[in-house]
């Protein structure tokens, strides 16, 4: 029977674990969404190949599959995302003891070169802070920017946000972040400020949702992806602003001023501080720029 079928043992097996992600681990759909995808690649290269089950996968199979994938057109970064996902179902299977060896030991993925992120600076934060505008609209667009800057949230963890996780009077919010993990963040005293206007202009219930859409809904994320650009475009700006471009801004400018890694790691909510640490990147460039310029003997200088 072929591993795509939904009898065969090999698709029961992925749909099982999935549903354990689901259930148990509370996956987001975006990663339950993305590991069916690529766990379906998986199943359909087992058919071409005629490999009846996963026990039947070892290393060198494992390794066709990639180079099959990467001569496809796979970009790294997506092979790398499909190895991991082919990786935690094999351990899942391991751990219950339904496979006894691992098919992907000494499998490496191509190398992927890691994009630096686009951040503003403290001058260009601050400018888009005041970009609100007036009005009620003004008002829940100030207190969002504020919030994205100040906390470094993510987006969904700020369209998620009820009264109720604001402690404002102690400057904290209580976030809802990946695997359901909650976390306690400081809020600064500027978005404090904006969130008091916020409540102010459209009450704070305990249950209500801080950031409203339509009707009094919670604001959609592609509503909020859309004011934020809209703002920017206003003011003149030439990066694209969207909020994970705060979210970055938030961690760079923190690090710059503190240099704790573990620190910005726990306030972002990474569960691995090698996630972290492409901003010690962007503070290193910020050093050799202030080098290049100041030094003597730096390049360029004559």
């Amino acid at each position: 029977m072929p591993a795509t079928s939904p009898d065969s043992l090999p698709a029961q097996q992925v749909a099982t674990w999935l549903d354990h992600l689901a259930n148990e681990r509370q996956a987001s759909p975006n990663t339950l969404a993305a590991y069916r995808r690529d766990l379906a690649k998986l199943l359909a290269w087992m058919d071409a190949e005629a490999i009846p089950d996963f026990t039947a996968l070892e290393p060198n199979r494992m390794r066709q599959f990639v180079a099959a994938e990467h001569r496809g057109g796979l970009a790294p970064k997506s092979l790398q995302r499909l190895l991991s996902a082919c990786r935690s179902l094999f351990h899942a299977l391991q751990r219950e003891g339904t496979l006894r060896h691992d098919p992907l030991a000494g499998v490496r993925g191509p190398k992927v070169h890691r994009k630096l992120p686009v951040v503003l600076d403290v001058d260009e934060a601050a400018s888009l802070m005041d970009s609100g505008g007036d009005g009620a609209l003004g008002v829940r667009d100030r207190a969002m920017l504020e919030l994205f800057y100040s906390s470094g949230l993510r987006l969904s963890e700020l369209t998620g946000l009820r009264w109720g996780d604001l402690d404002l009077a102690g400057g904290e919010v209580r976030v809802l972040g990946k695997g359901r993990k909650t976390r306690i963040v400081p809020v600064g005293r500027y978005a404090v400020a904006a969130l008091h206007a916020l409540a102010k202009a459209e009450g704070n219930a305990t249950e209500a949702p801080v950031f409203r859409g339509r009707h009094g809904a919670a604001i959609s994320p592609r509503t909020v992806q859309a004011r934020l650009n809209k703002l920017a475009l206003l003011h003149g700006f030439a990066k694209h602003v969207h909020p994970h471009l705060l979210r970055h801004t938030f961690a760079s400018h923190l690090l710059e001023s503190s240099g704790d890694l573990r620190a910005v790691q726990e306030l972002l909510g990474h569960a691995d501080i090698s996630t972290t640490q492409i901003y010690t990147h962007l503070d290193f460039q910020h050093l050799a720029k202030v080098y290049d310029a100041a030094h003597p003997r730096a390049k360029g200088k004559q």
